[in-house]
């Protein structure tokens, strides 16, 4: 089940990111972020790669798998640089998830979201 679940989220985002017009070269945007760990440990993401909540990693809409990413909490000015390797949020109101320990450095855990900058560093 959780396998057909995977699949049919990668095979929607793929869809998605066909469809999508935009230059990955200094792509940035600025919006919501949050953060996800424990409940997603171990767990395979929609590259196929498994989940560790203690790496720099975060899901994204649209960009591809293997996208580099620098992310600023603009509360704070905080920065962390994240690897792609997940879709979502599935929230219209967020532009990026991420990894638990990217959440950290940011200092972004203990509000649970943050109004963020991101922006692409390289696209594989």
């Amino acid at each position: 089940m959780i396998l057909k679940l995977v699949l049919l989220i990668f095979l929607l985002s793929v869809q998605f990111y066909q469809n999508k017009s935009f230059a990955l070269e200094n792509h940035s945007n600025i919006g919501l972020a949050s953060w996800y760990g424990i409940e997603f440990q171990g767990k395979i993401t929609a590259s196929g790669r498994l989940f560790d909540m203690h790496k720099f990693t975060a899901a994204h809409k649209f960009l591809p798998f293997g996208t580099i990413v620098k992310v600023v909490n603009l509360r704070n000015g905080k920065e962390v640089i994240v690897n792609i390797i997940d879709r979502g949020p599935f929230s219209k109101k967020r532009i990026i998830d991420l990894s638990h320990a990217a959440a950290k450095t940011i200092g972004l855990v203990k509000r649970g979201i943050a109004r963020v900058k991101i922006e692409v560093i390289s696209s594989p």
